[in-house]
């Protein structure tokens, strides 16, 4: 995917991956997923974003340049995966949530379990990552053609399809509608609200 595609706002880039390929190869080999479920966050401007404070040694890679992969542990369990948007110096980028397997499944079910439905292989951003096998070594991983993690451009994906908005399990500004995904798709995690959220201006 042209750079140029992402170097825009995260609430921008976030609706424009959907149907995006975030490709990831190993040794064991390599597994596609088309994305259909995305997060906008903003950086210092939004109270959700790990950038809200300021840089740091662990969300550096959020500053940009965009393109690249950031990558973090939720909750000390899941690794999540981020494509870094926007301007160099100025933090932004999109959780990427949900996707459809389009190749390499039987690794993808190898990494989930034999028994999860195709489905549910990459539902929710833990999950995702754990179908493409990316972990904290990818963080900071520049998502160019020919490098381990790629992100290409996919089928397009009608506008009538995507539908907006809170985004998923967050306290904070969880109510701004920065959550982007395609109606209908089974592949589309459950929204649940946080039981430690509450209203918030923005946007």
């Amino acid at each position: 995917m042209n750079v140029d595609l992402l170097a825009h706002p995260a609430e921008d880039v976030a609706p424009r991956l959907l149907g995006s390929v975030l490709a990831c190869t190993t040794p064991e080999g390599t597994v596609s997923i088309a994305i259909t479920e995305t997060e906008a966050y903003s950086g210092t401007a939004d109270p959700a974003s790990h950038a809200y404070r300021g840089r740091t040694p662990r969300n550096a890679v959020m500053f940009g340049p965009a393109g690249h992969l950031y990558v973090y542990r939720s909750h000390g369990l899941h690794w999540c995966a981020n494509v870094v948007t926007g301007t160099d110096g100025i933090a932004s980028a999109v959780l990427i949530r949900a996707g459809r397997v389009i190749e390499g499944e039987d690794l993808a079910r190898k990494r989930r379990g034999e028994r999860v439905e195709s489905a549910r292989l990459a539902r929710g951003p833990g999950n995702f990552c754990q179908a493409l096998g990316i972990t904290g070594e990818h963080n900071g991983a520049n998502l160019l053609p020919g490098a381990s993690v790629t992100l290409s451009e996919g089928e397009p994906v009608p506008t009538a399809l995507i539908r907006i908005g809170p985004r998923v399990g967050v306290s904070k500004a969880h109510d701004w509608q920065h959550r982007f995904y395609l109606a209908g798709d089974p592949t589309v995690s459950a929204y649940r609200l946080s039981p430690r959220a509450r209203p918030s201006a923005g946007a």
